[in-house]
């Protein structure tokens, strides 16, 4: 039988006094002056407290402290805010809410966006709340037109450059989806990486085959001889690809199959008397493939 999960937090939002709120750590120049902060205090400003704040249950003294939202707060105190909106919770540990704040990538900010003009929801005003300049929240509406749907899949949840899709663009619907695959893989959501994949494309996986590849600081011969490094990498990657997971699967089983042998003291014993670069690469071997957390 199943175990019922245990909700941390109250089901209602309250309205809480923002002088009964105890924050955990001050507020510095350093903080207040940063772009982050601004964009949140002209959020508030502009359309008020998107996120509630999140607060442990009041102490003996009626107050609460502050676990997740101390930029919000201290935006709302200088604008001269009385109250806000709060989550009320059980658990007063601040990780748990902070470890698991997922920031908003940039695909989704394209549908948030999106969503919120089709409403009607003025552009001026968006660009307000969020703090950017009105040309940027039109050009993030129409961020993935002429974007193939595999490559919007592998990206949706990446933190990735917005220049990164005009450059995908430029190639074919194919070679966009294999482009965010080695990004993913990479693990580099860069403009610069993504322009020399671009770079070391073929011309034939060009949106316009037709017109000759230019991008900066490359010659023609610099881009060819990219082309076929590029051409032979995706090679080796996809035959890595192909087999990855069964070479994984017995590499562990061979490492917790060598981790039972050096457990047993007669036959180290014995390996170390007569064969000690073996034990020494067996230990190396098990440490290497150790799937115990750090």
């Amino acid at each position: 039988m199943s175990k019922s999960v245990r909700i941390s937090f109250e089901r209602e939002v309250r309205e809480v006094l923002l002088d009964s709120i105890l924050p955990l750590r001050p507020m510095s120049k350093r903080i207040t002056d940063s772009k982050r902060y601004q964009r949140i205090a002209t959020s508030i400003g502009a359309v008020g407290v998107i996120e509630p704040l999140v607060i442990a249950k009041a102490g003996r003294d009626g107050r609460h402290m502050l676990l997740d939202g101390h930029l919000r707060l201290h935006a709302l105190q200088e604008q001269k805010i009385e109250s806000t909106l709060c989550i009320i919770s059980d658990d007063d540990e601040t990780f748990t809410y902070n470890k698991r704040v997922n920031r908003l990538a940039t695909v989704q900010e394209h549908y948030m966006i999106s969503r919120a003009i089709d409403r009607g929801v003025p552009p001026a005003m968006i660009a307000k709340a969020l703090g950017i300049d009105e040309k940027i929240v039109l050009h993030r509406r129409t961020l993935l037109d002429g974007i193939a749907p595999g490559a919007v899949e592998l990206l949706k949840d990446r933190p990735i450059n917005p220049h990164v899709f005009s450059i995908l663009r430029k190639m074919k619907p194919l070679k966009q989806t294999e482009t965010a695959e080695l990004m993913v893989a990479m693990n580099n959501f860069t403009a610069t990486y993504a322009k020399a994949i671009l770079a070391a494309s073929k011309q034939t996986d060009l949106a316009k085959p037709d017109r000759p590849k230019t991008v900066s600081g490359l010659t023609s011969e610099q881009m060819a001889r990219m082309e076929r490094e590029m051409e032979s990498l995706t090679k080796d990657y996809q035959a890595l690809e192909a087999t990855f997971g069964d070479d994984v699967l017995q590499l562990v089983l061979a490492s917790r199959y060598l981790g039972r042998l050096i457990q047993n003291t007669k036959i180290v014993g014995y390996l170390e008397a007569r064969y000690p670069e073996i034990i020494v690469e067996f230990r190396s071997i098990v440490s290497a493939t150790s799937l115990d957390p750090n």
